[in-house]
């Protein structure tokens, strides 16, 4: 079993955060209780943007902050001065508490969800060392996140390391190799971790994830002993024990944690669309303030002119209206219900409530590689020996030729024996030219054997019901083993090494054995390894067959630097360059036989650098260097990392909708360059430049004109060159960056993918989209206008910090295509129209006071205002967001419908400018059309007037619309039906005269008159028909690009 336990004092369980103060160094001391006195952050996550406390006053000071809702506010506030006030105070307060409401409680909802995913995951168990040397509590499950950054102290595997998954913290799929303080694993049991007098000294806390500067001191041993602790020693926070049961020691917790500064805070995000319509709130503000000056100005500025403004922003309030945002509120609300209830993206969850509009606006798409684009599973696709190449299709081939040499081996052992005892010559002869003459079965078979050889692959056993995990060790049972390596790719290649015929069955430190197709155990003495680094791009090993006594060093690595150092060939370029072409992750392999005087020469050599105090990683290298020369090139290795389903055609329609996708990843750059060809990020008529490495400001400056030079090419930069460019030529770097098609930064820092999003948001002024699923991504997704998590193997923790969750990257097109689409159009019309709503009656007070000698008395009563924004017209209205201009279908299947809405047309100043002009004509026709042809009955005015909007109303929600949904004929139905009770149960509300003392009740039977009926029916033709028709030539004679496709 893989569990994790965590040896901790009582300073790690201090329930009160410490105050903030500047990182610094620590001693961590084990068996001194005296000295155990410090406090520690508490070790919790936390998504959440406010606390018990701030909830209240940050939701209001979030929604105060911007002038629409800080005007409403004001506007109510004003109603307590007698002399300002226009009518009862719940026409003001009320509208302006409901949108509170919807907001405050919106948010709370949102708060409760995220505290309960935070206390799930706060709410795990670990187990803890105790004084008395027991495990208490409950024991950790399998794959079990470390919870705080910790010194490995011990470990159960018998090889005395363990393997950690760090995909959370650094985004990359390699498993790491751990090493536990020497002189703790060597004690007899954990309990002794508490009997001996030791401290940990440990650097302050620091965001850098790949070093790590430390000593361990034990105090009561004689002489006392000090180590030296590096990152091999160490345990961080978000990764994952893969192997065996650890022991450490916590060194930091809550924001010290290196995963943990690697992120940033949550924030509220507010959307573009938001910021929009708070513009224009501001220009019909000054709009107001303009028709107000101008009412008091044709008065000459008589008596308290000053209060007669105040009163005439009163009156012409409603140019602002305070029903845009609750309508806007509750669309948001339907559009992230629509999104959830959409089977065609299944687990869909909408996190963020506030922002669905940003997906409609997409132009930069940053996404991580591992788990996000592919599904982090690697397969062996090829064995290229130069003249033959075997794909997944003849591996057939591959394992018979491995079961005929190992069948010929087993004859020629049969054979030689037989020869002692008198066999004839010509056997002999015949012998001897099967080994002498180099077929295809061995050139194989020594590829095989390379491959089966050169890696850091652990076998492990464990107990499957049947077999216990002693006798499956002791057989070697197939069903009981499993992998363990640092790398997926040495998996995959192991896994099929086995499946020709070649199993790998046990190894250690110091040897390797491996399993013949007949049974045969073949043992092997591994005398060096030389592991994977990134600088060197290549590993190695050298090891003796213990049959033979034969030393051969076997060495596998990319082809850049294996071209120079395997022989001379003529296929090695071409090849790999075909592999890469196809997506293919490429390793070449090659083997050097060594006698024993080379190898105790080179050995000799080897030891003596490792001990030397200056230089040593140089003149490692060198030692290293001279036995990588004129190297046997036995193949090449074609590995795929699966990609996710359904990438390449949702990459294709991302790029057809104009958005540009840059993939930001932690792993390697020829991991990342593979993958971004294999998903078709590049295409393959694009040429991609790879940013070379560069460490100071001049060669940043050459390489950046080497890079201008380059045309519709692809940029590849590793995250270490990226930083000096950044430092030295950010605008010039973003400039190039931003005209590619597309970019690729590999070995990448979290805050660094948080620093290009922060970047192309300043630079371009463009909509950002992050997804990510790894802990890694965090940041880049809290960074990003839009934050998308993907529910994956790395774990929940980028999906709870994001604004939307999906559980394949395939749903990212549908979520974009479709439901963000829709989403701005539906806000933008939903908008435009309350505004027309709320400008057509302030058009009809401007008229009413201008015929009136400029008087601030209003034309409808308090009840009316409420009504006609609320129960007569705001079915109609909000059936607005279940509208949509083509199907779902058409959406996807032409992703270029998506490209037009990235230049903002359907909420710009044009159409708001058309939009007034409706309102203000329609406005002016309604009230001098009820002056005009109502002269004799004018005490009926309000009944008139107020009649012929709300027909215009539903009139043009009808002209709107351009695909009916049930729901919109029952809301246009319900609204006219409410409309005519209320003429019949609420006319005290329609006084039949326009003086204030006078309030005679409507004739109902006037209402019902014939010619009541035609005149309204008139007033509201002409407001209307004119836009019918100009809506009929525009579609006919300049359609729009979705007419097309509904036709």
């Amino acid at each position: 079993r893989k569990h994790c336990s965590y040896f901790y004092n009582r300073s790690f369980l201090c329930l009160r955060c410490c105050g903030r103060r500047d990182p610094r160094p620590r001693t961590v001391w084990l068996g001194h209780p005296e000295k155990r006195d410090q406090r520690y952050p508490r070790n919790v996550i936390n998504n959440q943007k406010y606390n018990f406390f701030t909830f209240l006053p940050g939701v209001l000071f979030n929604q105060f902050k911007y002038f629409f809702n800080l005007y409403f506010l004001l506007l109510a506030c004003s109603q307590f001065v007698v002399e300002m006030r226009l009518g009862a105070l719940y026409t003001y307060w009320v509208p302006l508490g409901f949108v509170l409401a919807v907001t405050v409680i919106r948010e709370a909802a949102e708060e409760i969800r995220c505290y309960m995913r935070d206390k799930e995951v706060n709410s795990q168990i670990y187990s803890k060392l105790t004084a008395r040397g027991r495990l208490g509590g409950s024991s950790v499950p399998v794959n079990q996140r470390v919870p705080a950054d910790m010194i490995f102290l011990r470990t159960s595997e018998k090889n005395g390391s363990c393997f950690l998954r760090t995909d959370q913290l650094d985004g990359e799929t390699d498993w790491k190799l751990r090493l536990p303080v020497t002189c703790t694993q060597r004690l007899p049991t954990a309990s002794d971790l508490l009997q001996i007098r030791s401290y940990v000294y440990a650097e302050e806390p620091n965001i850098d994830i790949h070093n790590f500067v430390g000593t361990f001191t034990r105090e009561d041993s004689d002489p006392p002993v000090n180590e030296s602790l590096s990152m091999e020693n160490t345990l961080w926070a978000s990764t994952v024990i893969a192997s065996g049961t650890v022991v450490g020691v916590v060194l930091y917790t809550g924001r010290e944690l290196r995963s943990v500064m690697n992120t940033s805070n949550p924030r509220s995000k507010i959307g573009l669309f938001d910021l929009e319509v708070n513009c224009l709130t501001k220009i019909l503000f000054g709009a107001l303030v303009v028709v107000s000056l101008v009412m008091v100005a044709l008065q000459h500025f008589a008596g308290r002119w000053y209060l007669q403004i105040i009163r005439f922003l009163l009156l012409f309030s409603n140019i602002i209206p305070i029903s845009l945002r609750v309508n806007l509120d509750m669309g948001k609300i339907v559009y992230s219900w629509v999104i959830r209830r959409d089977s065609k993206i299944p687990g869909t969850v909408v996190r963020s409530s506030t922002i669905p509009e940003q997906l409609g606006r997409i132009s930069y798409l940053l996404t991580d590689k591992t788990g996000t684009l592919t599904q982090n599973e690697m397969v062996f696709k090829r064995l290229h020996l130069g003249t033959v190449a075997y794909g997944l299709d003849s591996m057939d081939e591959v394992q018979s030729h491995i079961f005929s040499i190992y069948t010929q081996v087993e004859l020629n052992s049969f054979l030689a024996s037989g020869s002692s005892l008198g066999d004839p010559p010509a056997v002999k002869g015949l012998t001897l030219a099967t080994k002498v003459r180099k077929t295809m079965s061995s050139r194989v078979h020594e590829a095989v054997k390379a491959i089966a050889l050169c890696h850091n692959v652990t076998p492990v056993y464990e107990s499957n019901g049947v077999t216990d995990q002693a006798e499956a060790e002791r057989h070697y049972e197939d069903s009981c083993r499993v992998y363990q390596a640092s790398s997926p790719d040495e998996v995959a290649l192991v896994q099929w090494t086995e499946s020709v015929g070649l199993t790998l069955v046990g190894r250690d430190q110091s040897s390797v054995q491996l399993r013949t197709p007949g049974g045969h155990i073949l043992n092997f003495t591994i005398l060096q390894i030389f592991p994977f680094t990134y600088e060197s791009k290549r590993m190695g090993i050298i090891v003796r067959d213990e049959s033979t006594g034969e030393i051969t060093f076997y060495m596998k690595g990319a082809d850049v630097v294996m071209a120079g150092i395997v022989q001379y060939n003529d296929w090695l370029e071409e090849e790999c360059g075909n592999m890469a072409r196809e997506g293919l992750r490429v390793l070449v392999v090659a083997k050097k036989s060594l006698t024993e005087e080379q190898y105790q020469d080179f050995e000799a050599r080897y030891v003596q650098a490792k001990l030397s105090v200056h230089d040593r990683s140089l003149k490692v290298a060198t030692v290293i260097e001279s036995l990588e020369m004129e190297m046997e090139l036995l193949c090449l290795t074609g590995v795929e990392d699966q990609l996710q389903t359904d990438v390449r055609p949702t990459l294709e329609t991302l790029r057809n909708a104009g958005i540009k996708v840059w993939m930001l990843t932690g792993d390697k750059l020829e991991t990342a360059t593979c993958t971004a060809k294999n998903a078709h990020l590049v295409t393959r008529t694009q040429d991609i430049h790879t940013f070379r490495l560069v460490t100071n400001r001049g060669e940043a400056h050459l390489e950046l004109n080497a890079f201008r030079r380059k045309h519709d090419c692809a940029l590849v930069i590793s995250g270490d060159s990226l930083e000096v460019c950044l430092k030295y030529y950010e605008y010039e770097f973003m400039e190039l960056a931003c005209q590619c098609p597309a970019v690729v930064c590999c070995r990448c820092a979290p805050t660094q993918k948080a620093q290009i999003v922060r970047l192309l948001q300043e630079r371009t002024g463009k909509l950002t989209c992050a997804v990510g699923d790894g802990g890694n991504d965090v940041s880049m997704i809290q960074e990003a206008d839009c934050g998308v998590g993907v529910e994956g193997k790395e774990g929940k923790q980028a999906s709870l910090a994001a604004d939307f969750s999906i559980t394949q990257f395939k749903h990212l097109g549908r979520l974009l295509m479709v439901h963000g689409r829709n989403s701005y159009k539906r806000s933008a019309a939903l908008s435009q129209f309350v505004i027309h709503r709320s400008l057509c009656i302030s058009t009809m007070q401007a008229v009413f006071s201008s015929v009136f000698y400029f008087a601030s008395v209003p034309l409808y009563q308090g009840f009316l205002i409420i009504g006609y924004s609320t129960i007569y017209t705001m079915f109609p209205v909000f059936s607005l967001v279940l509208d949509k201009d083509v199907k779902s279908e058409v959406a996807m299947l032409y992703p270029e419908l998506y490209k037009d809405l990235l230049k903002g047309r359907p909420l710009s100043y044009k159409t708001f400018l058309i939009w007034v002009l409706i309102s203000i004509y329609q406005g002016s026709i309604i009230m001098y059309g009820a002056l005009l042809l109502f002269e004799s009955e004018f005490v009926h005015i309000v009944a008139i007037s107020f009649t012929s909007l709300i027909l215009t109303e539903l009139l043009m929600v009808a002209l709107t619309i351009q695909t009916w949904h049930w729901l919109m004929i029952v809301a246009e139905l319900l609204s006219l039906s409410c409309y005519i009770a209320s003429l019949v149960f609420l006319h005290e509300y329609f006084p039949s005269s326009l003086t204030l003392c006078s309030f005679l009740y409507t004739d109902v039977y006037f209402i019902a008159t014939l010619s009541f009926l035609w005149k309204v029916t008139v007033i509201t033709l002409v407001s209307c028909l004119p836009l019918y028709v100009l809506k009929y030539l525009r579609r006919r004679f300049s359609p729009p690009s979705y007419s097309k496709l509904t036709s």
